[in-house]
């Protein structure tokens, strides 16, 4: 082996080298050899959830930095997030922990929060919340499966039931058994129904095979829409009726609602009974025609003497006649 063969190798090996420890670096910390400035925020959590250094934050999907630190502060564990410099974050965004995939890393995820609120400065601690991840997703599924496991056996116990206890099962079989002729003979009955129905027998069958009854059924539910129609009109009309009275309207409603027209109705109905009461006590000239005999008696001598006289005219002339009468009469 020459000498230029031997340098080859001895290069290659310690390019392969220094790509390894740049691979190592890279992977471990995620850092740079210049680092990036930025500055630092603060993420606590009730538990950090195999996040790491090195581990991206990200926003709306998009890395803005690394977390830089994670500790153990008295009964919480926190994040020291590294953000990048040209990246704003307001003040109402809030920071979460998400899981990349069934086997990724967990990463910070951070909200856009609102346009108007201020920015977050260096040291500043952003708001949290715990978003669920696999292990307390399967967790739940776990104790959902020991519910449904658990109702499923209480069903299986209810159908089949012990031997102290008959399930649903059993039950269902005993009642048929002991019911079958009963059940046999429910059942023939119905088939004798039903081919009476096709046969056009009874009123049912009847109604559905005969066309006639069919179309008298629809003409007799027409009338009936119909007179459903015009009690509406009706019902419409009286309504009308009954707004117009109480807005006062009308002779109904000025009677009801018009004080004026009310107290001329009350002294008018007042007057006709004070008539009333002096014509039944034979006061005036009604109430003494009425309740008087004397000019009644007059009244018949009057029209009997009137009497006297036309029969008394015989053939006199008319000027004869009428002094005949006025001489009959008074």
């Amino acid at each position: 082996m020459n000498n230029t063969q031997q340098t080859s190798r001895i290069g290659l090996f310690f390019l392969l080298g220094v790509a390894l420890v740049w691979v190592t670096f890279e992977t471990l910390s995620g850092g740079k050899i210049f680092k990036e400035k930025g500055y630092t925020i603060i993420a606590g959590f009730e538990s950090l959830k195999e996040l790491k250094d090195g581990d991206e934050v990200r926003m709306a999907g998009v890395k803005i930095g690394v977390v830089e630190q994670t500790r153990l502060a008295g009964r919480r564990g926190e994040a020291v997030l590294k953000i990048n410099s040209n990246v704003a974050i307001k003040r109402d965004a809030t920071a979460s922990i998400v899981m990349a995939g069934l086997l990724g890393n967990n990463y910070i995820g951070i909200d856009l929060g609102s346009t108007n609120e201020s920015e977050l400065r260096d040291g500043a601690e952003i708001r949290t919340r715990t978003a669920p991840d696999l292990n307390s997703v399967m967790a739940q599924l776990g104790e959902v499966g020991k519910k449904i496991e658990t109702v499923l056996s209480a069903l299986g116990e209810s159908l089949s039931g012990d031997a102290k206890n008959p399930g649903l099962v059993k039950k269902v079989d005993q009642l048929i058994t002991e019911n079958r002729e009963s059940i046999t003979k429910a059942t023939d009955n119905l088939q004798q129904i039903t081919d009476k129905v096709n046969r056009g027998e009874g009123t049912l069958g009847k109604l559905i095979n005969d066309p006639k009854l069919h179309e008298d059924l629809v003409a007799t539910i027409g009338d009936i829409k119909n007179s459903a129609a015009e009690a509406k009109t009706f019902i419409a009309t009286a309504q009308a009726i009954i707004d117009q009275v109480k807005s006062g309207k009308g002779t109904i409603g000025t009677l009801v609602f018009d004080d004026k027209a009310a107290s001329d109705l009350k002294a008018s109905i007042a007057n006709l009974r004070s008539v009333s009461d002096k014509i039944s006590r034979g006061e005036g000239t009604l109430g003494k025609l009425l309740s008087d005999d004397t000019m009644y008696r007059d009244t018949q001598a009057i029209i009997k003497k009137a009497d006297r006289a036309l029969d008394g005219l015989g053939d006199s002339g008319p000027i004869t006649a009428v002094g005949a009468v006025a001489k009959g009469l008074f």
